[in-house]
């Protein structure tokens, strides 16, 4: 057999032998759901929800015809694997359970350094958000910077970002990115790689873009923890949300050009500390920063929500609505919006205006604040259990107002020269991390029984 006749004999093995893998596990899969819902068939409604917004993606595509679907049918494996790993694995569970309660401890030692410095009445009594939820930021940062010193850091996000390059074929950068933004924010992520930045295609953009604003980062987990999050939720969350980034974002904006960054013309990004204590200062310091912007955009957005709220109250008034039910405001508009979107991820249909309203405070405003109305409405048994778990995956990301602002000011200092690609593919960006956050709170909906909850 010739040369030219082997390779292509090869390919098709290759080819058909990938159709006949994804079949298979599409087979495997259905069987298994069938049998797992056979309890509860209304945690089948969040599928539905799954392919709406690949729909919703597909339809929205810069390039349909360039759709790497190898990268999008691995993210929703990966997606679904790691569900099943996290969510219905009795071992991954307690892992995470583990790892929750490790925050939680983590967390009040935050709190008992937050009110040494503010005083107790600040951070226990009264639970002043500036003073409490966001003292764990600084702890936080600390750590992280600490174990980049030490270069723990970068051998485990190296580790993730080559998986996800060998699996689902997205090149080094985007790879590595992506697995740093479940550790990492949306701007502090992007720093691994900042000396590729000015060589990376569109494309390789839009995806780290999509990624910051897809994931939370591990500094403010704990804040999340104090409204009443679950800890393994959240750390469920992220992981899941690490190749649904990167599966969204090709479907949404595929590559066209030719890449020039790849494995072998990499290497590590040195950290620049001078000992293991400048790196903790810095730490601290940067997260002063963090949470000084935290403080600002939730006053700044939070004061032009109420003022909006304080027209549409006023119109309101003007044709009959004043009772307390009926006033007009943001939140109701976007409850009412947001009832279908909040249907086909799970929620039982008499809790879908809350988890719409949630769902809009978080994508008006920002998840800080989605996460304390949160709180408000579980105190006043607004939500249940169940609900409460998937109004968490779908609220935990960063695609806000603010985060806007916040990636292309860091991504236009590191890379000046791309500031007209940042500002063209922010908003697709944007729109394409609040539906990853979606796409996660369904496939979680879906694998999670009752008495999990």
């Amino acid at each position: 057999m010739q040369l030219n006749e082997r390779k292509l004999l090869n390919l098709s093995i290759f080819r058909y032998g990938s159709i006949i893998f994804y079949l298979v596990f599409l087979a495997a899969t259905v069987v298994y759901l069938v049998l797992d819902t056979s309890d509860n068939r209304n945690r089948l409604i969040p599928i539905s929800g799954l392919f709406i917004f690949l729909l919703i993606g597909y339809a929205s595509s810069a390039a349909r015809t360039m759709i790497p679907w190898r990268t999008v049918i691995w993210g929703l494996i990966l997606q679904f694997l790691f569900g099943l790993l996290t969510i219905r694995w009795d071992v991954g569970r307690n892992i995470l359970q583990c790892l929750g309660d490790k925050v939680n401890i983590l967390t009040g030692y935050a709190f008992d350094g937050a009110a040494f410095t503010y005083g107790d009445d600040l951070v226990y009594t009264q639970g002043v958000f500036a003073f409490k939820a966001l003292s764990t930021i600084y702890l936080l940062s600390l750590l992280v910077n600490i174990l980049y010193y030490y270069g723990i850091m970068q051998k485990v996000v190296g580790v993730i970002g080559n998986f996800l390059q060998w699996i689902m074929g997205t090149s080094i950068c985007e790879s590595v990115n992506s697995a740093a933004n479940i550790f990492l924010g949306q701007s502090e992520a992007p720093l691994l790689i900042a000396p590729y930045l000015k060589d990376l295609t569109d494309s390789e953009l839009h995806s780290i873009m999509t990624s910051g604003f897809a994931t939370v980062s591990g500094s403010v987990l704990a804040a999340y923890v104090s409204f009443g999050a679950r800890a393994q939720d959240l750390i469920t969350s992220s992981i899941m949300s690490a190749p649904a980034a990167l599966c969204f974002s090709k479907l949404s904006y595929p590559e066209t050009e030719d890449i020039r960054i790849h494995k072998k013309n990499i290497h590590a990004v040195e950290v620049g500390y001078d000992s293991v204590m400048d790196a903790a200062s810095k730490g601290a310091v940067d997260a002063f920063k963090l949470v000084a912007g935290i403080i600002a955009s939730v006053i700044a957005f939070l004061a032009f929500v109420y003022s909006i709220n304080g027209i549409l109250g006023w119109l309101g008034a003007l044709v009959g609505f004043v009772d307390e039910d009926d006033i007009w405001s943001l939140e109701v508009i976007v409850g009412k919006i947001f009832i279908p979107l909040s249907f086909v991820m799970g929620v039982p249909w008499e809790e879908c205006e809350n988890v719409g309203r949630l769902i809009g405070i978080k994508t008006m405003v920002n998840e800080f604040v989605a996460f304390q109305r949160m709180q408000e409405m579980i105190t006043q048994n607004l939500l249940s259990e169940r609900t409460k778990v998937i109004a968490t995956y779908a609220i935990c990301g960063f695609s806000n107002p603010g985060s806007i602002g916040i990636q292309l000011s860091a991504l236009g200092a590191l890379v000046p020269t791309k500031s007209e690609v940042l500002t063209r593919v922010v908003f697709r960006a944007f729109f394409g991390g609040s539906i990853v956050c979606f796409m996660t709170a369904c496939i979680a909906g879906t694998l999670m029984p009752d008495d999990s909850v």
